[in-house]
């Protein structure tokens, strides 16, 4: 196996990572965005106003992207085991 070879795939491995865990972070962190402008607004400093939007948005991506992210997993996963005789031999 070629340095070049194992770059390719550790920049692929990465790539789904940062795309799984960007589907499922990037909405709460709108979420979070709005919910702070609003309590700067208003002046309101309770923690569960925040936390709690956050975390039904975080479960929500998660309940209707889930299929998607573990589909992404095992594309990439079938890809590697298929790479296998030709890292290997």
């Amino acid at each position: 196996m070629s340095p070049e070879m194992m770059v390719d795939v550790f920049r692929e491995a990465l790539g789904v990572i940062v795309i799984i865990v960007s589907v499922i972070v990037v909405p709460g962190l709108l979420v979070g965005l709005v919910v702070a402008v609003f309590q700067a607004a208003t002046s309101i400093n309770e923690q569960t106003l925040s936390f709690l939007p956050r975390l039904l948005t975080t479960l929500f991506a998660l309940m209707f992207l889930g299929h998607w992210l573990v589909q992404t997993m095992m594309d990439f996963f079938f890809e590697m085991v298929h790479r296998i005789p030709t890292v290997v031999g």
